[in-house]
C-alpha cells in the first residue's frame, strides 16, 4: 500500500511538471516589454519659430514613445531672462546671439548651433490703408507704426534698418514679441508694423507685404543649445538635432528661414 501510494504520487508531480510552461516560455497574460517611461523635454523658443516647432515637435513625438515635447514661446529677451532666473527649459533656440550669449555668461547653456537666419519686412492691413510705399514713410506721423521693443531681437534688427536707411521710425508702439507687433497690423490698429519674413508669409492674406530693400541689409541669426540644467541632455541633444539636421532644415526652409 506505502509502495502503490508512493508512485501515485510520483506520476501526479510529473503530470504537473508536464503542464507548467516550459523554462523561458512567456505567460499568457504577458502582454510584452513594459511601456516607455513619460518624459516631458520642455524647449523654450523664439515666437517667430511657433509654427515650425509645433509641427517638428509632433515629428518627435511621433519617434520618442512616451516623449512629451512641451513648447514654450516668447521673445528671446524674456526667455533668457526666464532661464537665468533659474526656470527650467531642456533647449534655447533665440532669434539672435545676443539672448543666447547672455544665458551662455550665465553658465545655463553651451556650444550653441546657428540653424537659421532671418530678416525683416514691412506689412500693412489689407488694402495698406496708410499708402505707404517706401521705408522712408515708416517717419510719417501720420502713421502709426508698431515695432519690438529694443531688447527684443527684431527690435535690435529694426534698429538696425533705421540706421542704415537713415530714417527713424514714428513707432506708436513697443511689443515683447514679432508675433504681437503683427497682431496688432492685422487687427487694424497699427498702420504698419516690422515683422520677419516668416511671419508675415504665415500671416497669408491678413495682411500686405510692402517690400522695401532697406530691410534686407540686416540678418537675424538663430542660434540653439541644450541647456546645462536640461533634466535629460541626450534627448534634448536629439532635439538639437532633428533642427539642425535634414528634415528640421528643410521645415525651416519651407517656413521661409533663411539657411544658417
Amino acid at each position: 500500500m506505502r509502495t502503490l501510494t508512493a508512485g501515485t504520487t510520483a506520476l501526479l508531480v510529473a503530470a504537473l511538471a508536464g503542464c507548467a510552461a516550459p523554462s523561458g516560455t512567456a505567460d499568457p497574460g504577458d502582454t510584452g516589454s513594459a511601456p516607455a517611461a513619460e518624459q516631458t523635454l520642455t524647449v523654450l523658443a523664439a515666437a517667430s519659430l511657433r509654427d515650425v516647432f509645433a509641427d517638428l515637435a509632433t515629428d518627435f513625438e511621433a519617434d520618442h514613445d512616451g516623449v512629451t515635447v512641451a513648447l514654450s514661446f516668447a521673445g528671446s529677451a524674456d526667455l533668457a531672462d526666464q532661464l537665468l532666473a533659474g526656470s527650467p527649459g531642456d533647449v534655447f533656440a533665440s532669434a539672435d546671439t545676443t539672448n543666447m550669449g547672455r544665458v551662455v555668461e550665465g553658465g545655463d547653456a553651451a556650444d550653441p548651433v546657428v540653424f537659421a537666419t532671418n530678416t525683416l519686412t514691412v506689412v500693412v492691413p489689407a488694402g495698406n490703408p496708410g499708402g505707404i510705399t517706401s521705408f522712408a514713410d515708416l517717419a510719417r506721423e501720420d502713421l502709426k507704426v508698431v515695432v519690438c521693443a529694443a531688447e527684443v531681437p527684431c527690435g535690435a534688427a529694426t534698429a538696425k534698418v533705421e540706421a542704415a536707411a537713415g530714417t527713424t521710425v514714428h513707432r506708436v508702439s513697443e511689443e515683447a514679441s514679432v508675433t504681437d507687433v503683427l497682431a496688432k497690423v492685422t487687427a487694424g490698429e497699427a498702420d504698419a508694423g516690422l515683422v520677419y519674413v516668416t511671419d508675415a508669409t504665415l500671416a497669408g492674406d491678413d495682411v500686405e507685404v510692402v517690400d522695401v530693400p532697406e530691410t534686407k541689409t540686416v540678418l537675424n541669426t538663430y542660434p540653439i543649445a541644450v541647456t546645462s540644467g536640461a533634466a535629460d541632455a541626450a534627448l534634448a541633444q536629439e532635439w538639437l538635432d532633428l533642427v539642425t539636421g535634414p528634415v528640421g532644415q528643410a521645415a525651416l526652409a519651407k517656413a521661409g528661414f533663411g539657411a544658417p
